[in-house]
């Protein structure tokens, strides 16, 4: 994971997207004008919360959020998807 220069505010997270599916389980090979966007992905930085909410994903946490989710983003290079906690449906462990 790459340190990235971006502090967010209040209840929000960073998230790195992890790269789309390009086989089924089968075998099929998927062509980019049929791939879905990814979501799930690592956090990456978060915030420090509010007073009412504390953040409860920590750095390195793969979550699940929801497809239309966050504002997509373009940083040194990477691909980043800003959004507030309560977007987050879940984390996988």
């Amino acid at each position: 994971m790459s340190k990235i220069n971006i502090k967010p505010l209040a209840d929000r997270v960073v998230i790195a997207p992890l790269a789309a599916e390009t086989t089924t389980a089968s075998g099929i090979i998927i062509p980019d004008t049929a791939k879905e966007k990814p979501q799930k992905g690592t956090v990456v930085a978060t915030g420090p919360g509010t007073k009412d909410d504390v953040i409860t994903v920590q750095v390195g946490d793969t979550v699940l959020y929801g497809k239309y989710a966050g504002t997509e983003l373009k940083l040194d290079g990477g691909d980043y998807i800003i959004m507030r906690e309560s977007d987050i449906l879940g984390t996988i462990s």
